[in-house]
């Protein structure tokens, strides 16, 4: 990542002793030349992961109302069930899309697909393991050297993870994984925390980034207007509570992983743990965001087949680990189960989609959200299935997108139901045909200012988006 401050603009930075914070844009300082061009049609792209799939109730299972996971009706006349009811209010500014899948994993276990959720290339359920370009990377070489980081890579559990159970969505042009950064505390140092020597000690005893920049901040005040007052007021707020919550969150990175013969009922996580690291690795992205240190960033929210500290998430919602969520829906209330924890991530993805929307895109029309385009999403849907993928596409209103609509161009009766034995879902013929995600990853490549008509296996564009 270029971390190269000298090349920026000096008034983007508040300093002080040995620190640098990066600020959002004033319109106070759009009287320099090129300081509205810089800002000028800017896109941003943020891509978002979620293992183990979601509730496929049958529609003939009483749990079909309310804990399937993809919405009942079509188009514009659509109904959320509880899994994604914490989207309603962003209804206007998100697509739901079904029936897409990558062609080379259609009949490969779940389990061995988060590497290609964003590069489609034929990893292959074992043996030889080649990758390719990731999504994220290649809008990050069109617009990564306008900011400090040409994207911003992390995940719950960091790392690279192995080959098929990856911890980053996020791969070179050389197909070779990009480590993700898991530590709050380090993300929000890389992104404010510009330090000396003895800075870092200072820093080390627990001492807030902002102490030693609050005399500058008050000599910028004096120079902003009324607006950019209360703009820098709300950022600093907004920074200072972020530095809170990466404080607590350190509580969740220390949480030892329990070795094999450990019982997992008794690590000591509580449901505030996993909440508060989420969101504050929410509002991570939403402050690199809002600075314009970066406009793209991927989150693998978790790693698939329940290993790794991101299994122990549903702790949020009163339950011990994800993953199992995903076999005990044969269970009694198993669905409802599932669906709680879903509902949980859907909350949280809502709530940073919602503070972009909130946010007035700088030196910009609308707001960030219209400037933003956001995917959410799984590469697997029914137990173990990689087709048929879960997807949510979010923001982009300015880039043409249309949002505020269904797109279901899934098989006529999806597969799902509880597994109970015998051939699971991924292991069946193939009866329908889905849409190479790729095709949407072109649309979005193109309405995101890239010039290509190819992404991996795509053949085509997706016209309805």
């Amino acid at each position: 990542m270029n971390t190269n401050l000298a090349s920026l603009d000096r008034r983007r930075f508040l300093r002080g002793t040995g620190v640098a914070l990066a600020l959002p844009w004033f319109e106070s300082f759009a009287r320099f030349a090129g300081a509205a061009d810089h800002l000028a049609g800017r896109k941003r792209l943020a891509c978002f992961y979620m293992p183990d799939g979601v509730p496929m109730p049958l529609a003939e299972d009483p749990a079909h109302k309310d804990w399937a996971w993809f919405p009942h009706g079509s188009g514009k006349n659509f109904t959320f069930t509880k899994c994604l009811e914490p989207l309603e209010p962003l209804r206007n500014e998100l697509t739901v899309l079904s029936g897409f899948s990558h062609p080379s994993v259609r009949s490969i276990h779940g389990h061995s697909n988060a590497d290609q959720f964003l590069t489609g290339a034929p990893t292959g359920p074992s043996g030889d393991y080649r990758n390719s370009i990731s999504l994220d990377q290649e809008f990050a070489a069109h617009v990564g050297d306008q900011t400090r980081f040409s994207s911003l890579v992390i995940s719950t559990d960091g790392g690279t993870g192995t080959p098929r159970g990856a911890h980053t969505t996020s791969f070179n042009r050389s197909g070779r994984a990009i480590p993700a950064e898991h530590r709050p505390k380090r993300i929000f140092d890389m992104l404010f925390v510009k330090s000396d020597d003895d800075a870092v000690r200072r820093l080390a005893l627990s001492q807030s980034a902002l102490d030693d920049l609050l005399a500058d901040a008050r000599s910028l005040r004096k120079t902003l207007s009324t607006h950019d007052q209360k703009t820098l007021d709300e950022y600093l707020q907004s920074v200072r509570d972020t530095e809170i919550k990466v404080e607590k969150a350190k509580r969740w990175i220390n949480i030892p992983l329990p070795q094999v013969d450990v019982d997992h009922l008794k690590l000591d996580i509580t449901p505030e743990d996993p909440r508060v690291y989420l969101q504050t690795m929410f509002e991570l992205i939403y402050l690199a965001f809002k600075t314009d240190s970066t406009r793209v960033a991927t989150y693998q929210i978790g790693r698939e087949n329940g290993v790794g500290v991101s299994d122990y998430l549903a702790r949020a919602v009163g339950f011990n680990l994800t993953h199992q969520l995903s076999h005990n829906t044969k269970e009694p209330g198993g669905w409802k189960n599932f669906g709680t924890y879903c509902r949980f991530l859907s909350e949280k993805f809502g709530r940073f989609a919602s503070k972009l929307k909130a946010t007035p895109e700088a030196g910009g029309d609308g707001n960030m959200l219209d400037n933003t385009l956001l995917l959410f999403g799984s590469a697997s849907s029914a137990f173990h299935l990689s087709r048929n993928y879960p997807l949510i596409l979010t923001g982009g209103k300015n880039m043409g997108f249309k949002n505020g609509q269904y797109l279901n161009y899934g098989p006529e009766k999806p597969a799902g139901g509880p597994w109970t034995g015998g051939r699971e879902p991924w292991q069946k013929e193939v009866t329908h045909e889905d849409i190479p995600l790729s095709n949407l990853f072109v649309t979005m490549l193109q309405r995101l200012g890239v010039e290509t008509e190819t992404f991996a296996d795509s053949t085509g564009t997706i016209a309805d988006v």
